[in-house]
């Protein structure tokens, strides 16, 4: 088993999943990578319920956020991840097709590390993307886990 933290996506469409996928693969992203496609998955692995009940502890290097989800919108699972002692520590970056002001500064207010507009062009796309990986998942020094801060 590897000591590498998970990236957990959360995105609702297959093509921007797809494409998500393979940017983070093609630039050699180690971390394994979870793909869930709706708010309510994203809060059920992160405090390892339902389906994911049985998965390893601790929490991904960082949680790639699409704002529109199926049953729990993207601002709705940020606010659950910094309301909760044992998640409000993980890095989220919203990555999103939205560049409407309202959604920029509410995910702000609530707390988001970033806010990424989703490029259109697959190449930019796919460098936007490895980009963020590489940052959060191997440059960036990630929080002490919430068990060691009590």
């Amino acid at each position: 088993m590897s000591n590498l933290k998970q990236i957990l996506v959360v995105e609702d469409s297959p093509a921007d999943a797809e494409m998500t996928l393979d940017a983070l693969s093609a630039n050699n992203v180690a971390n394994e990578i979870v793909l869930v496609e709706d708010g309510v998955a994203a809060i059920h692995f992160l405090k390892r319920q339902g389906a994911f009940a049985q998965r390893s502890p601790g929490n991904p290097a960082v949680v790639l956020l699409d704002l529109k989800l199926p049953k729990m919108d993207g601002l709705e699972v940020l606010k659950e991840i910094r309301s909760n002692e044992d998640l409000q520590l993980i890095p989220v970056v919203m990555l999103t097709s939205s560049e409407e002001e309202s959604d920029l500064v509410r995910s702000y207010q609530l707390g988001a590390n970033g806010y990424v507009v989703k490029p259109l062009d697959f190449g930019q796309f796919a460098s936007t993307v490895a980009s963020l990986g590489v940052f959060w998942a191997v440059i960036n020094k990630p929080p002490p886990s919430p068990q060691t801060l009590r």
